[in-house]
């Protein structure tokens, strides 16, 4: 028998926050492109998990075929631009239920098309980990359009806490191996 009264009451070391955005980044895993991996997570007000996604090509086509370029100075159809599904989207086609008033954790923060799609289908606020576009015309766009829409935005800063706690999680997974 356990006498400590507090045995069981285990406080968290991750907000919702962080622990939503760690579970985009593990979805940005799942993308194979070589540049830049997008993860996304959708929940609703009761911080349960409804939907993510990930950037990849259109499901069910032989990617073979297609690009991972990413030179402007070629034509479009060389390039992954025209091709790819962003994160967003594909978590949004894949959503088992409505989207309404939920929040939407990402690690980039989404282009203007994106924007559109999340205002389109209610989502009330958005945590980026990097606005790495920030000042580009799709970015000041997709601001606009949240703006517009009522959507809350907000970057996630990663707490060194949270930092050291990955760095010796991952430490401990290597010693298992």
């Amino acid at each position: 028998m356990i006498d400590n009264p507090n045995y069981f009451k285990v406080k968290s070391q991750l907000s919702w926050d962080e622990y939503f955005i760690l579970q985009a980044m593990m979805a940005s895993f799942k993308s194979k492109d070589p540049a830049t991996k997008v993860g996304c997570v959708f929940v609703d007000q009761k911080n349960h998990q409804i939907t993510m996604g990930y950037n990849g090509f259109v499901a069910g086509i032989d990617e073979s075929k297609l690009p991972w370029g990413k030179d402007k100075s070629q034509p479009l159809e060389h390039q992954k631009y025209g091709y790819v599904v962003h994160s967003e989207a594909n978590a949004i086609l894949h959503a088992p239920r409505t989207l309404q008033g939920s929040k939407c954790y990402v690690t980039l923060f989404p282009c203007n098309e994106c924007a559109k799609l999340l205002a389109s289908v209610g989502v009330k606020k958005v945590v980026y980990l990097s606005d790495k576009h920030q000042g580009l015309e799709s970015n000041r766009m997709a601001k606009k359009i949240f703006e517009l829409a009522n959507i809350e935005h907000e970057r996630l800063v990663p707490s060194p806490k949270l930092l050291d706690s990955l760095n010796q999680h991952f430490l401990d997974l290597t010693e298992m191996l």
